[in-house]
């Protein structure tokens, strides 16, 4: 395990705020491979013994029986009564929770991700995004984002049709006279209401604490 190119479990870890203790020493490995060889010895012969041949029925198994047995045999009492857990907030856990990966935005505005073309609809902010690295999201549900930074370029179904797209206003026409000029609006354009200290971009003297 490179400790400078994350999995998808790391990243959502340091996204949470999450310290991972990774497994790099040979003792550590074989504490979790012996872990897994409790699935992988006793699971299948569970299975054969209970003649469970499908998936459907494999996963009824699981929860109704299984876990609850294997917690039994396997769990080991806390040091220490309590619950640790904090509250996340401010985070989208969808988001975290899912697949990225990052691409490469083609000329035509669109991105490839497992034979699938993204079309990206057009921003406000920028002409076109061709050339831009986004971030492709996989979400649990199979649905598919697409973000650059902070923002989100649109959302897809798994088969890779927008769900939603950021659709910019059409320019509004301007009235051009017989003269052949066309007005030019002033700038800045007269207020409706009354300008105040707060409406002012420019910094005020501070006021004196009463």
């Amino acid at each position: 395990m490179d400790p400078h190119r994350l999995t998808q479990v790391g990243r959502a870890l340091r996204e949470l705020g999450i310290g991972m203790i990774p497994a790099y020493s040979p003792q550590a490995r074989g504490r979790s491979e012996r872990s897994f060889g409790t699935w992988q010895g006793r699971l299948p012969q569970e299975l054969r013994l209970h003649k469970i041949g499908s998936l459907e029925a494999a996963n009824v198994f699981l929860r109704e029986h299984y876990i609850a047995a294997f917690n039994r045999r396997f769990q080991v009492a806390p040091a220490q009564r309590g619950n640790a857990f904090l509250a996340c907030r401010g985070r989208d856990l969808d988001r975290v929770f899912s697949l990225q990966f990052e691409r490469a935005v083609n000329r035509d505005n669109t991105v490839s991700f497992q034979n699938l073309s993204l079309q990206i609809a057009a921003v406000r902010w920028r002409a076109t995004l061709a050339g831009c690295q986004v971030t492709v999201h996989q979400h649990l549900d199979g649905t598919l984002s697409l973000t650059h930074g902070p923002h989100l370029l649109g959302r897809y179904t798994a088969e890779g049709v927008a769900q939603s797209a950021t659709k910019i206003p059409a320019p509004r026409a301007v009235e051009k006279p017989r003269g052949g000029n066309v007005i030019t609006p002033t700038f800045p354009p007269r207020l409706e209401i009354p300008q105040t200290a707060r409406d002012s971009h420019f910094p005020t003297a501070p006021t004196a604490a009463g």
